[in-house]
């Protein structure tokens, strides 16, 4: 069982950034993608951005540009650096692992952790 634990979240004023962190304990191997979701109230959950264990990295549209996801495999870490923050992106913030590599087996689970928030005043 992979737990998760957030850290980072906090206000700020718009135009500002933060730094969201995500340390994954209870895995001994390998982690397969890892992804920072958020939801606003009111909102579905969405996905923010991911990034596979090779490093490769994708966004939602709304963040291009301005957000940033690292990830240290051997601390099973995984950041998202954010910049010039704007209202819209004020959300509950949550770190989501998908399953992990026992060598060349891949064990599928989906471990979510327990949200930060995150506010952007105008």
């Amino acid at each position: 069982q992979v737990q998760l634990v957030e850290s980072g979240g906090g206000l700020v004023q718009a135009g500002g950034s933060l730094r969201l962190s995500c340390a994954a304990s209870g895995s001994a191997f390998s982690l397969n993608v890892m992804a920072w979701y958020r939801q606003a109230p009111g909102k579905q959950r969405e996905l923010v951005a991911s990034i596979t264990r090779g490093g490769r990295s994708s966004y939602a549209d709304s963040v291009k540009g301005r957000f940033t996801i690292s990830r240290e495999n051997a601390k099973n870490t995984v950041h998202l650096q954010m910049n010039s923050l704007k209202p819209e992106d004020t959300a509950v913030y949550f770190c989501n692992v998908d399953g992990e590599f026992i060598g060349s087996v891949y064990s599928a689970f989906t471990s979510w952790g327990q949200g930060t928030q995150v506010t952007v005043s105008s």
